[in-house]
């Protein structure tokens, strides 16, 4: 299994002596085997599937955790001492959402998305000498513990109604609020602990406080890859199950509420990892719009935006963790100048804030259009047009980075933020990505249809 590779090669390395560039050569090398990789079977009873689904997302996840080493190949505010631990519980939440990815099963995929769960609570507090790590932590682990029982008492309900947790077996089951109403609210209490790693309102409340209270680099990890699990499963689930038309509504209703709040909310916020924890909120609720429109084109337009997301995300955090080198939160008067310090830099920050809003010629604008494509005339018209007013008001916030950037002036004091090593590579390898998915989607997009037809009936 190359999940498994990943996690024992990483093992196998002395990170407090050979530093996490070795880390960072360790999941590339898996990334590229993960990318090469061919294969297709189940395994464990049914419970585990290798499928152009589970490699899609087990790729865009060993891509994800490649890059955020590199971004954080010395963590300057975790402790030396501590930087092997911080590592290797990376590469295990790492695993965790590549096991999530090939879960066909419900205890599996609750036992996958634990073990990704657990090992970012242990890396949470990893900030040397600060409270607000440990405050981030602890509401972390108390909201994961109460999706966590609400999943658990889920499953309890659709075993008791349904009689099976295979996938297979309960897409052949009735699913309608009138012939399994058990059922369906079983499957609702369970996916709230998917909904929470995907911060979609209102199960989002976690994640600005957790972005601006850990560390730079693990916020590019928390917030990225695991979204891409939780989005995995919701994709295997909806194409599977399906939605009725009440459940179909009701996750609708979420998406339009979660785009809002996320949007208004990240408009006055200064601290950039907490303007970018209320982005990710909203982002959710685009990423769901592929889920109500389910369907192929609704299921390859999730899985498309998912590693969309990835990337522009990924390319936004690689900035904030540069811009403040001594590990401190950016706020948007650090992007002062930016252009003339660091215009690489500069250029990166660029690419990362036209995806995000969706402005083309960028992947994010590409991704919005697959989704919106999917959703208009299907019978959630007005989801398409709350989502093109939610795009005009996160116009503001994202642009307003940019401006600062290329029209402030830069500090007086201070040093300049500019990276050394193979850091200026990593930053113009994700702009040139961003910009080459957005004008030639085409072989990203085939994969993810491919990934959605494998679950679709």
């Amino acid at each position: 299994m190359a999940a498994l590779a990943l996690l024992f090669l990483i093992e196998a390395l002395d990170f407090a002596k050979l530093g996490a560039l070795r880390a960072w050569a360790a999941a590339a090398v898996a990334a590229l085997a993960l990318l090469a990789l061919g294969q297709r079977g189940v395994l464990f009873g049914g419970c585990y599937s290798l499928d152009a689904l589970s490699q899609f997302f087990k790729a865009a996840v060993a891509v994800g955790f490649c890059v955020v080493v590199a971004i954080g190949s010395r963590p300057r505010e975790v402790e030396e001492a501590k930087q092997p631990d911080y590592f290797m519980l990376l590469a295990i939440s790492s695993l965790g959402l590549m096991l999530l990815a090939s879960a066909t099963e419900l205890v599996t995929m609750y036992l996958a998305l634990e073990l990704a769960s657990l090992s970012l609570y242990a890396v949470a507090p990893l900030r040397a000498q600060s409270r607000p790590a440990a405050e981030a932590a602890v509401k972390y682990i108390m909201y994961g513990a109460m999706v966590t029982a609400l999943s658990l008492y889920g499953l309890s309900l659709i075993m008791a109604a349904q009689h099976t947790t295979y996938v297979a077996e309960l897409a052949a089951k009735p699913w309608s609020v009138a012939a399994a109403p058990l059922a369906v609210i079983g499957l609702a209490l369970y996916l709230t602990g998917f909904l929470f790693k995907l911060a979609l309102f209102p199960f989002h409340f976690w994640c600005p406080d957790v972005y601006q209270g850990v560390g730079n680099e693990t916020a590019a990890f928390v917030s990225t890859l695991p979204k891409l699990g939780a989005l995995a499963v919701l994709v295997r689930l909806v194409g599977a199950i399906g939605l009725d038309a009440q459940t179909a509504d009701a996750l609708a209703a979420l998406a339009a509420l979660s785009m809002t709040a996320g949007n208004f909310s990240a408009l006055v916020q200064k601290d950039l990892k907490r303007l970018l924890g209320f982005s990710s909120v909203s982002h959710a609720g685009y990423a769901a719009m592929g889920l109500v429109a389910g369907g192929p084109d609704g299921l390859t337009s999730a899985a498309f935006y998912g590693v969309c997301y990835l990337l522009m995300n990924l390319a936004a955090f690689y900035v904030v963790c540069r811009v403040r080198q001594d590990g401190q939160n950016p706020t948007l008067s650090d992007l002062d100048g930016l252009y003339r310090t660091s215009p690489g830099m500069a250029f990166v920050l660029l690419a990362a804030a036209f995806s995000l809003v969706g402005l083309p010629p960028t992947a994010g604008f590409t991704g919005k259009f697959f989704l919106l494509s999917s959703l208009w005339g299907h019978g959630h018209d007005w989801l398409v047009i709350v989502a093109v007013l939610n795009t005009a008001i996160a116009i503001y916030y994202y642009l307003n980075m940019v401006r600062h950037a290329y029209t402030a002036e830069p500090a007086a004091e201070g040093a300049s933020p500019v990276a050394g090593g193979l850091a200026p590579l990593l930053g113009a390898s994700l702009a040139v990505c961003l910009l080459g998915v957005g004008l030639y989607p085409a072989p990203l997009l085939g994969l993810a249809q491919a990934a959605a037809k494998v679950v679709l009936p």
